[in-house]
């Protein structure tokens, strides 16, 4: 009887690994996203943004080019700017890994449509993601 319940067990936990080895985990490759590069090439302006999610949340949850004026655009980032940047000048008092980088925005050049669509559309996700606010009264829902 002592053999039979050896032999038992044996199975038992010889199945149990096997189920264990054999099921997948994740057998999708992992695909890295790709950064996001707003840029404007007569201006020699540019900022990448590499944070997991904008380039699926500027594809897929962003209101479409052309939805904003470029001028409210403009109006939305120089504020969210000036916060943004006196949060990354005090990283005591902000999380400095979000805040890495001072943004050189100068409220006198016209950088265009796409650079502020794409700026405005990072401190929408920033604020959702980071469940943070820049502040001017816009709303934000935010990610899960």
């Amino acid at each position: 009887m002592k053999t039979l319940k050896q032999i038992l067990v044996l199975f038992a936990v010889s199945v149990f690994f096997w189920a264990c080895g054999s099921s997948p985990i994740n057998k999708t490759p992992v695909q890295k996203e790709e950064p996001v590069v707003i840029a404007n090439d007569s201006l020699e302006y540019e900022i990448t943004i590499i944070d997991i999610g904008f380039n699926n949340f500027l594809n897929s949850i962003a209101k479409p080019e052309g939805f904003y004026s470029q001028q409210y655009l403009e109006a939305r980032n120089r504020a969210w700017v000036v916060t943004w940047n006196q949060r990354a000048r005090t990283p005591n008092q902000f999380n400095a890994s979000i805040y890495e980088n001072i943004i050189d925005y100068q409220p006198t050049v016209d950088y265009g449509y796409e650079v502020n669509y794409k700026l405005f559309n990072y401190f929408l996700f920033a604020q959702r993601k980071y469940k943070m606010n820049l502040g001017g009264g816009f709303r934000t829902n935010r990610i899960n």
